[in-house]
């Protein structure tokens, strides 16, 4: 107790030094507690982009893998056959592969091609021609009375006449070689089983402009591109008579609920006339399914889609689908780094808060340290004075380690508001305009769908909200209100001790090398 009533005396007796030490503690403190904020509210940011984004696998060729394949195979022709002998990844296999413990769900669409009428098919084809030339021989033989005394001319033996005539013809075969998995029709129908498996829709890349996707996913209907439907004077309500591309005569007809227009498409290509997704039909998985029912040699495309529980499980996913007969012409990639990068304007502001905290305790510790060094060669005397009437080191040091402690102690809590005050709106902007953004996803998402405002009252269509769109949940990061809470202020409490540790060592030396005696000798 002695120790502490003596300390607060020397501090209210050397008001001037210790007002300075108080103010770089509450520009330190302060400092501090806004760039501690700042990275708290990145955390959480990038946390809640992290917790909701999916980390997603899916299944495409390997590149690499095929084309070592195809080195093997000279011609295009063996290199087309060799690449259907690679089979395709069945509905079955895909339920295998999810039925994983990596896995949290998994979801898969089906791609199918097919031609319409009175549309030109486009095909992935090669042609190959073969001609055979055939020759034909005529042979005409006939008699004929010659004349009285002679032989008729010509004819060798009188009466005979025979005339042999050649015609060669030929004749060209067309044989196609072509590329079983490739689209053979002229359109795409993409089929899909709900709305949060539609990812080009939530993410915007295609939006509804006139109609809407429609609920029923077991409906036969489908919805087309803006341009389809001009270049044919098509809209909302029409239908659509498919043709099956193996068989004229089989027919399916669907009926346009929506128009959508892809927003990414590369508009400075000139050498297209219309958009990749001009020939894409969005239909739903029940309506493919009905067509290849009809046709067993008629195969689609199926895309399967992984949600993976954490980042660590992707690998461990991927070797598990090769352990349960991927192909190696197959390979498992993720969206990870689409993810990551997602957040890292984020995380760059996360590595200046994290710079300018570290530059900040470092000039602060310095100055500190320098004034109590300062503070301890000007009060040399009394140390002597204390030292010779019989006080230890260890109190003597105790005694300068609380006076800078109970200025530390006051100034971190008067910086602690002032950061509190600064560092509010600067996190609130940071994190409110997350929050807005997300919280205005869901009716961009809806729109996208062409539902409009998803606050609508009608019951026929699905809430938005009611689905995992990823980060459009993020506005449940909440703790705006909030910037400067105990992790802040437990953090900014360890700055403070730390601080006061560092400037008190040059105390505790100089109390240990002081000589009393030599002091007073000194001073007289």
């Amino acid at each position: 107790m002695y120790i502490l009533k003596n300390a607060w005396k020397n501090i209210t007796r050397n008001k001037g030094r210790n007002i300075l030490i108080g103010i770089i503690i509450i520009v330190i403190a302060a400092a501090s507690s806004i760039t501690l904020a700042i990275r708290e509210s990145a955390n959480d940011i990038v946390n809640a982009y992290m917790s909701k984004n999916k980390i997603e696998a899916t299944i495409g060729m390997d590149r690499n893998n095929l084309t070592k394949m195809l080195k093997d195979n000279s011609s295009q022709e063996k290199m087309i056959n060799a690449f259907n002998d690679i089979a395709s990844v069945t509905e079955d296999e895909i339920n295998n592969y999810g039925n994983s413990d990596y896995v949290s769900e998994y979801y898969y669409t089906y791609n199918l091609s097919v031609d319409a009428k009175d549309i030109k098919e486009a095909t992935d084809s090669l042609v190959k021609e073969t001609t055979t030339t055939k020759t034909e021989t005529d042979t005409k033989t006939w008699q004929q009375e010659a004349p009285q005394g002679g032989h008729q001319r010509g004819s060798p033996d009188g009466g005979n006449w025979k005339q042999e005539t050649s015609r060669k013809t030929t004749t060209t075969k067309t044989e196609k070689i072509f590329n079983e998995k490739a689209q053979n029709g002229a359109f795409t129908l993409l089929g899909y089983k709900s709305y949060d498996t539609m990812a080009k829709f939530i993410s915007g890349e295609y939006i509804i402009t006139e109609g809407e996707v429609c609920c029923d996913f077991e409906s036969d209907s489908v919805v087309i591109s803006e341009e389809l439907a001009s270049l044919n004077e098509l809209k909302v309500g029409d239908e659509i008579t498919f043709v099956n591309p193996n068989d004229t005569n089989k027919t399916y007809t669907a009926t346009i609920t929506g128009l959508y227009k892809e927003t990414t498409d590369n508009s400075s290509d000139m050498s297209k006339m219309y958009s990749n997704s001009a020939n894409q039909i969005i239909t739903n998985i029940n309506f493919i399914k009905k067509i290849l029912a009809d046709d067993e040699e008629l195969e689609a495309t199926i895309t399967p889609t992984f949600v993976i529980k954490d980042e660590e499980s992707v690998d461990k996913f991927t070797e598990e689908v090769k352990e349960k007969g991927l192909s190696e012409y197959y390979t498992v990639t993720s969206n990870i780094e689409e993810i990551k990068k997602a957040t890292e304007s984020v995380d760059n502001v996360k590595v200046f808060a994290t710079t300018f905290l570290i530059i900040t305790l470092a000039i602060g510790g310095v100055v500190l340290v320098v004034i109590n060094m300062i503070n301890i060669r000007e009060r040399k005397y009394e140390i002597g004075v204390l030292r010779t009437v019989g006080m230890k080191k260890r109190l003597l040091s105790l005694q300068f380690i609380s006076e800078l402690l109970i200025v530390a102690i006051v100034s971190l809590i008067i910086g602690a508001g002032i950061g509190s005050i600064c560092s509010v709106p600067v996190a609130n902007n940071l994190l409110a305009n997350e929050i807005s953004n997300s919280s205005s996803k869901y009716d961009d998402i809806g729109k996208n769908f062409g539902f409009g405002d998803t606050h609508n009252n009608d019951s026929n269509r699905p809430n938005m909200k009611n689905f995992d769109f990823g980060v459009a949940n993020v506005n449940q990061v909440d703790s705006i209100d909030a910037i400067v809470d105990y992790r802040v202020l437990l953090k900014l409490l360890g700055i403070g001790l730390l601080l006061t540790l560092l400037s008190s060592l040059a105390s505790m030396i100089a109390i240990a090398r002081f000589q009393p005696l030599q002091i007073l000798k000194e001073r007289g």
